[in-house]
């Protein structure tokens, strides 16, 4: 996955920060999906569709918690809502897939951009956390302060290598023992 990494045993941290990668390039792919699908499907083949999955489970328990509040979510979605979502969804995922990709091939621009954004996003969970608890949301928030996390050590780590191998470049510009 990297050029610095060829023909060197990858460490614990480095193979974690991979792997959380890859999930979030899924989660971005999911996303991507979730807003194409947004677009093509208007919000009363939504509505009618949460009803048709959640019919045999509501006729077991009436008052299922996440049956009965998918139904009424979906009976309030309108157009414009619909394509809200779809759009946060595609340019989320879009971002979210670039940056993966970037990371993974350690090009060092892509580093603070994922900091950033992901940044933001947790600032953006956390209000919403604020008006209403969610432990999904509160997963997905750690996740994404985890992911902060190794991207600027990883971050830091390239800089590094990427400061020591300018010098020695540079060093041997100056010598002529580049030749």
């Amino acid at each position: 996955m990297s050029t610095t990494r060829k023909g060197t045993r990858l460490s614990f941290l480095d193979r974690i920060f991979d792997t959380s990668l890859i999930l979030k390039g899924l989660d971005g792919l999911l996303e991507l999906v979730g807003g194409v699908l947004l677009l093509l499907v208007s919000p009363k083949q939504i509505s009618s569709s949460s009803m048709l999955l959640t019919q045999h489970e509501l006729s077991q328990d009436p008052k299922d918690f996440i049956a009965t509040h998918l139904v009424a979510y979906a009976h309030t979605l309108t157009a414009s809502v619909t394509l809200f979502a779809a759009a946060y969804l595609l340019v989320h995922g879009i971002v979210k897939i670039v940056l993966v990709a970037a990371l993974l091939k350690e090009q060092l621009w892509a580093y603070p951009w994922m900091i950033g954004f992901l940044g933001i996003f947790i600032l953006y969970q956390i209000y919403r956390l604020i008006l209403h608890i969610s432990v999904g949301l509160i997963a997905l928030t750690v996740f994404d302060c985890f992911i902060v996390m190794l991207t600027v050590l990883e971050y830091r780590k390239h800089l590094r290598l990427h400061l020591v191998t300018s010098h020695q470049g540079n060093f041997a510009q100056r010598t002529g023992k580049g030749k």
